[in-house]
């Protein structure tokens, strides 16, 4: 199994989730869109919705989500493909399936996306044991007193966290054992790589971690 952490973001920069519409729409296409069957058409508010509370259809899964994270202007994955071609079909489902749902929202027409997903391959083991926590700190970016945390910057890790563990826009709530969207995750791969519970695993690496070490890693 090859593990890929994946991320696309608005053309010129912009805003690709506007409001709590935008990103429940983008939750419903990670489900609905890993599928092999082709994806049906939803193009309406009333047509999506959290596949949690709602009876789920039968599909045929084509990749895993180990992680994700939605921001304002670009999205943060970490896939596994289940069949061959799996990791391609997948994104080009959910981003044209979102592409076109935005711009018909916003009557705007062209390119959403700034360009080809950005996907690079998790090889080392460092690099596997910190992906999810980077995943689940990008909201951080919001937080006044955390946005320096890749510097290694917070006021206050237990501050950081009460933030997060209220940020639904991640799969960090469902590590936690915290129901948000678990239809969407598949958690096994990374529970049995930590000594503690999640939520205390990250504030020990909030405490710990280094970010300029790993600066390399990073996709942006």
């Amino acid at each position: 199994m090859e593990l890929f952490h994946v991320l696309n973001r608005g053309v010129e920069k912009r805003n690709l989730f506007l409001d709590d519409r935008d990103r429940f729409r983008f939750v419903h296409d990670l489900y609905e869109f890993n599928d092999s069957a082709p994806a049906p058409e939803f193009t309406r508010y009333r047509d999506f919705v959290n596949p949690d509370i709602y009876n789920v259809r039968q599909r045929k899964r084509i990749v895993d989500v180990h992680g994700w994270c939605i921001m304002g202007n670009h999205y943060h994955l970490l896939l596994s493909e289940l069949v061959e071609g799996g990791l391609s079909l997948f994104l080009r489902k959910l981003n044209v399936g979102y592409a076109n749902y935005f711009n018909e929202r916003y009557k705007r027409s062209g390119t959403l996306f700034q360009g080809r997903t950005k996907k690079i391959l998790i090889e080392s083991d460092a690099h596997f044991l910190y992906i999810l926590h980077y995943l689940h700190l990008n909201p951080l970016d919001f937080l006044r007193g955390a946005r320096n945390w890749r510097n290694g910057e917070i006021a206050s890790a237990q501050s950081a966290l009460a933030y997060l563990e209220k940020y639904r826009w991640s799969s960090y709530m469902d590590y936690c054992d915290k129901k948000n969207f678990p239809s969407i995750l598949t958690k096994n791969l990374f529970e049995g790589s930590y000594n503690k519970k999640y939520a205390q695993e990250l504030k020990s690496w909030l405490k710990d971690i280094e970010i300029s070490s790993i600066q390399s890693l990073l996709l942006e």
